[in-house]
């Protein structure tokens, strides 16, 4: 009879395994991971590493950045941008802003696109 046992155990714990492959092989982590939302801390992280220096934690523009002219990303002018040129701006640069298109992957560039329209400010 645990002869039995076992081979009931060997055969439920290779049915488990074998459906966790094939879980895995049919939809892979990637996946999840490319349709997940955008993590808010990380995005910040980047803002504050990539954009603030010139254009302030608030979208204003720092002292350095005004004294360049950048725009500030709460008005109007910048909220009324289609996303894919907001996106271009990031990634070629424009002007006196460097390109990001070489230290920042496309969903982090489309991130910060969402962050800057959370820039805008609040009707």
């Amino acid at each position: 009879m645990s002869l039995d046992k076992a081979r009931y155990s060997v055969i439920c714990t290779s049915a488990i395994l074998g459906a966790v492959v094939a879980g895995l092989t049919l939809f892979p982590i990637s996946t999840v991971r490319a349709n997940a939302a955008p993590d808010s801390a990380a995005v910040t992280a980047t803002f504050r590493t990539k954009c603030a220096l010139c254009h302030g934690p608030d979208g204003s523009g720092s002292e350095v950045g005004k004294s360049m002219n950048v725009p500030d990303f709460r008005t109007q002018a910048v909220q009324k941008l289609q996303d894919a040129e907001l996106a271009q701006v990031i990634s070629d640069g424009k002007g006196g802003m460097p390109s990001f298109k070489n230290s920042l992957s496309t969903d982090q560039i489309q991130a910060l696109v969402t962050h800057i329209r959370t820039l805008a400010p609040k009707k």
